[in-house]
């Protein structure tokens, strides 16, 4: 006959695998709006190619609910958390400590939850460079680089393009004082400018242009400078959809080199997120091309 605490213990030890496997890891991406974010899609392919249980959440917060929205879902067991627009700015005022580059911009797109502390990261740049470099064999050092905007979005690339040490980087907006004060922060990395999307230099050939604005996205007139566009340029979009963005259009028209939208930046930006969180890092050439992304 087995002994009765022999078979206690067996039984509390397959209760605990039980609850192992049905234990699932929360993860998530807040903003307003966020339905048509693809990072659900994303982080499940993450796992699958990982072998990681984890669920990805779709989570829609309005500005005024952030911090509230925020500290629910960590105690109610999340792991983490992307942020994507508006709140990336007001995140980074949130968080208990952040990582060097989330301090620099200024911005946070990733939140790791450390016990009761939220700790703020920023994905957005090395996203970026690992599509530009790996990805697309755009070279960045010596470049002369336009970015268009002066928003969330620009907070997050313009350090991390700095260190690449271009010839130039200007920010152009249409409001050229917002362009100005992302220049005061970041002068002191390198070699960049500001001006008015009305100014901006023709007689300056630019080898990328970058277009973090959504202009043209809900009707508006984009504010794309025509002349700062050569059959040597390669411009950018951080924006994406299933069909060209007005950006992607206006450069192909115009005469670019190439024009390409942010796909690839949203995988690598989610896989540093991913790697963050899990500390596995998944190979995206199999995730853009599964999504039949061209990376």
């Amino acid at each position: 006959m087995c002994d009765p605490v022999i078979l206690f213990n067996r039984r509390r030890e397959l209760a605990g695998a039980v609850n192992e496997k049905v234990t699932i890891d929360r993860y998530g991406v807040m903003g307003y709006p966020v339905s048509h974010s693809r990072s659900p899609v994303i982080h499940r392919l993450f796992a699958l190619q990982t072998g990681q249980e984890i669920r990805y959440e779709l989570l829609q917060v309005a500005p005024e609910k952030l911090d509230t929205a925020i500290r629910q879902f960590q105690r109610t067991g999340g792991k983490g958390l992307n942020i994507t627009v508006p709140h990336k700015h007001a995140v980074a005022k949130l968080v208990d400590q952040s990582s060097e580059r989330a301090s620099t911009a200024g911005a946070v797109n990733t939140i790791i939850f450390r016990g009761s502390e939220l700790y703020g990261d920023n994905t957005d740049g090395i996203g970026l460079l690992r599509d530009l470099n790996v990805n697309l064999g755009v070279n960045l050092e010596y470049a002369n680089i336009l970015i268009l905007g002066a928003g969330g979005a620009t907070r997050g690339i313009v350090g991390p393009l700095l260190e690449m040490q271009p010839a130039s980087l200007r920010i152009a907006n249409r409001t050229p004082e917002k362009a100005q004060k992302l220049v005061d922060r970041f002068e002191s990395l390198g070699p960049v400018t500001a001006c008015g999307f009305d100014d901006v230099p023709a007689s300056e050939p630019y080898d990328l242009i970058i277009n973090a604005t959504s202009a043209g996205l809900h009707g508006g007139t984009p504010p794309y400078p025509e002349a700062a566009v050569t059959e040597n340029t390669f411009c950018y979009d951080l924006s994406y959809g299933l069909s060209p963005t007005p950006f992607s259009t206006w450069a192909r028209d115009h005469g670019a080199a190439k024009s390409v939208m942010g796909w690839g930046m949203l995988v690598e930006q989610a896989a540093e997120s991913f790697h963050l969180w899990r500390g596995v890092r998944p190979d995206t050439a199999p995730v853009l091309k599964q999504m039949n992304i061209n990376a």
